[in-house]
């Protein structure tokens, strides 16, 4: 049944993931795209880009979408898809919850013994590397095209990416107004 299913990857990406919501896309799309088939990878780049621009966490976000998309289109009646949802998010956090539950209180009393501090260590430069692994997971097809179909529509993707990119790295321009100026070229290039 697909609810044991989802509740098994959800609570297995949860408590391997480390450093966030964008790094866990790498290991919801691994699951739900790769290696459940449970969507399709158009389906997913669209869940990640839903999850950017509705309020809260990321890779809650995406887990609560993964999860109904995942159930819907397994046969199911919409109903029961929000089941999915809930179940998706309920479970990528419930282990990871239960588990700082235990360890938060050794961690601050031995914060600053120097295997805990290289533990610390390791572990940013994990997160670095499944950030930039969600990064590189979200520039495919579906994201900007291919020079190959639409040669106009990947040279304008790819120029709003660097404008957007260069805009908020030189300028720190307020992220809410480079989501807002994007959909509405967006929608002027693409209608």
């Amino acid at each position: 049944m697909i609810f044991w299913k989802l509740f098994y990857t959800f609570c297995k990406i949860g408590i391997f993931n480390f450093g966030g919501g964008y790094a866990m896309i790498a290991l919801i799309q691994n699951e739900v795209v790769e290696k459940q088939g449970w969507m399709t990878m158009t389906e997913f780049t669209d869940i990640v880009a839903t999850s950017q621009i509705t309020p809260g966490p990321i890779g809650i976000n995406v887990a609560t979408y993964a999860g109904y998309t995942s159930v819907v289109n397994a046969g199911y009646a919409p109903f029961w898809g929000v089941a999915g949802a809930f179940l998706a998010s309920f479970s990528v956090i419930l282990l990871p919850f239960l588990l700082m539950l235990v360890v938060s209180r050794s961690l601050l009393k031995y914060k600053e013994h120097p295997a805990v501090k290289t533990m610390l260590s390791v572990m940013k430069l994990t997160v670095i590397g499944m950030i930039a692994a969600a990064a590189v997971l979200l520039v495919n097809k579906e994201t900007f095209s291919s020079y190959s179909d639409s040669p106009w529509q990947f040279l304008a993707s790819i120029g709003l990416f660097a404008a957007a990119f260069f805009a908020s790295l030189k300028w720190k321009t307020s992220p809410i107004l480079l989501i807002f100026v994007a959909g509405l070229l967006g929608f002027l290039l693409y209608g």
